[in-house]
């Protein structure tokens, strides 16, 4: 049996929308269980042991944005879980390699290094920056740039190597089915003990996004730097969390750095067709506003 985590996320959605209906059992776990799916609540632990009984391959969903604390109270109580049921295998979504200094990273490693002390078998995915982060970047600044004809982001002349959470999908699903086969075969795992680093082929600076938002807007927009200072004052002044705040500008002084544009080494190996565009994906998602 497979089971994923986080279905009601928008990753873990798409795993195991691939994954339903194929050969193995797939089951959906979800904090609020519904119909045939299991509770499984990482901030609950209580509801991990039984919610993981008889899950040979576990597809561990990361629990996403939260105080570094918290995040590893949950990964800790999942791994615990997982090795008490007996789980024989749990693919983890981790973070890009790239990404080793950016402040959401932490979570990330250490998780991997209690992976690694288990006795089940492990496959780290390394997920590369979603390329959902430019295409609501080129969302969120539409209306100003349409009137002002300039996209300002403190990215400096940094770029980005972003994945389709879309691709991400696919290759999480394949790992898990062949997981799953492998295991029922009887046959060493052909993905157990591997780290596969799955940033995307494609960089993207301030230049694309403001290239994308001319098209989507039929006017000239050109991208302007902005200072961190400035950013975080902005910031400040929404409904972010403190933790959120710091994890955006870190993400923007990353960029900024140009510690992000290196692309991942199996993404395209892993997948069975090219990368989806990450432009085709921005220009999608400014549809609406032209």
């Amino acid at each position: 049996m497979i089971l994923v985590t986080g279905v009601s996320g928008a990753l873990g959605g798409l795993v195991f929308d691939r994954l339903h209906g194929s050969g193995p059992d797939v089951v959906a776990g979800t904090r609020a269980a519904t119909g045939d799916a299991r509770r499984i609540d990482f901030d609950d632990p209580t509801t991990l042991t039984d919610g993981f009984a008889g899950v040979r391959v576990l597809v561990f969903v990361s629990a996403g944005y939260a105080e570094d604390d918290v995040v590893l109270a949950r990964h800790g109580a999942v791994v615990d879980a997982a090795a008490a049921a007996g789980v024989r295998h749990v693919i983890y979504t981790s973070l890009a390699g790239s990404g080793d200094q950016l402040s959401i990273a932490l979570a990330h490693r250490w998780t991997e290094a209690r992976l690694a002390e288990a006795e089940f078998d492990v496959t780290v995915l390394r997920n590369g920056l979603y390329a959902e982060i430019p295409a609501g970047l080129a969302t969120a600044a539409a209306e100003t740039a349409a009137a002002t004809g300039v996209f300002t982001a403190p990215m400096g002349h940094g770029r980005i190597a972003v994945v389709a959470r879309e691709d991400l999908a696919d290759i999480t699903a394949r790992v898990a089915s062949e997981t799953a086969a492998d295991l029922a075969a009887g046959r060493p795992g052909r993905h157990a003990g591997r780290t596969y680093e799955l940033a995307g082929a494609t960089a993207i600076g301030g230049d694309d996004i403001a290239t994308a938002l001319t098209r989507a807007l039929d006017r000239p927009v050109t991208y302007q730097p902005v200072s961190l200072a400035e950013t975080r004052q902005a910031l400040a002044t929404g409904d972010l969390r403190p933790y959120q705040v710091g994890h955006t500008l870190s993400l923007f002084a990353n960029t900024a750095g140009g510690l992000l544009a290196r692309p991942g080494d199996d993404l395209t190996t892993l997948l069975r067709t090219p990368p989806r565009p990450a432009l085709e994906l921005i220009t999608r998602a400014l549809a609406p506003v032209s």
